[in-house]
């Protein structure tokens, strides 16, 4: 879920995301070209609150995480991901029941981890009313510099990687209306990982509070409040 710009031609490779820099001519990119990741590196480098030995299972987990994302985001086809197994990925979010690879490429990253079965007047953010592109441009939106990720703590090796994540960024463009309100924005969360013996991800978890992430963007003033403050996200009193 990192922001980022997208670059024409080769891209210099990225010391976190391991694929980027070494892909076929054949990939097929979703803004006609590899993305750069300048920014939320710089943020991630900045904020992050640990610092993992190279090599390390933790910087192998994390950098692997990094490398799907981008996968997600910028490939539009399935058959050019590297970090995962296509025919087998499945991805499940707060128990919720697993989409497949294709499911969660067409939603996005955002999409799929902000579906919800609330109630439709309890939606302040309604996954089945987004698409793809504007999931993306909402939060590109909110946060200019990025939305950094980083892994905490790593409990277990492959074939099962169990760990815990931080992600982060700062309130600093409007979200849906809502101003910005220049907050740390972060969450805490679990997943864990089903790999095969090339490391590639067959089944992915992820268990978080979507309020942590919500609840700040929508607690800035609404352009229909006549400047007043709104009265945010009701799941995160």
């Amino acid at each position: 879920m990192a922001n980022q710009e997208v670059a024409s031609g080769k891209v210099a490779g990225d010391k976190y995301r391991s694929f980027l820099h070494d892909e076929a001519d054949t990939t097929l990119w979703r803004h006609g070209g590899p993305p750069t990741y300048d920014a939320v590196n710089k943020l991630f480098e900045e904020g992050r609150t640990k610092e993992w030995p190279k090599g390390s299972l933790e910087e192998i987990v994390q950098n692997a995480i990094k490398s799907w994302e981008m996968e997600l985001s910028h490939k539009t086809r399935l058959k050019d991901f590297k970090t995962i197994s296509p025919e087998k990925f499945k991805l499940f979010v707060n128990g919720r029941e697993g989409l497949s690879g294709e499911e969660t490429l067409r939603l996005g990253s955002y999409n799929a981890l902000l579906k919800s079965s609330l109630p439709e007047k309890l939606k302040y953010y309604n996954a089945e009313e987004e698409t793809f592109e504007s999931s993306h441009e909402a939060f590109r939106s909110a946060f200019p510099r990025g939305f950094a990720w980083e892994v905490i703590k790593v409990y277990t090796g492959p074939p099962e990687i169990a760990f815990k994540f931080r992600h982060w960024g700062f309130s600093e463009g409007p979200f849906k209306g809502h101003a910005p309100t220049g907050n740390l924005v972060q969450f805490y969360g679990f997943g864990t990982l089903k790999v095969d013996e090339f490391l590639k991800v067959e089944e992915a978890e992820v268990y978080y509070d979507p309020a942590e992430l919500i609840g700040d963007l929508l607690s800035g003033t609404h352009s229909d409040d006549n400047s007043q403050t709104s009265q945010g996200c009701p799941f995160s009193k």
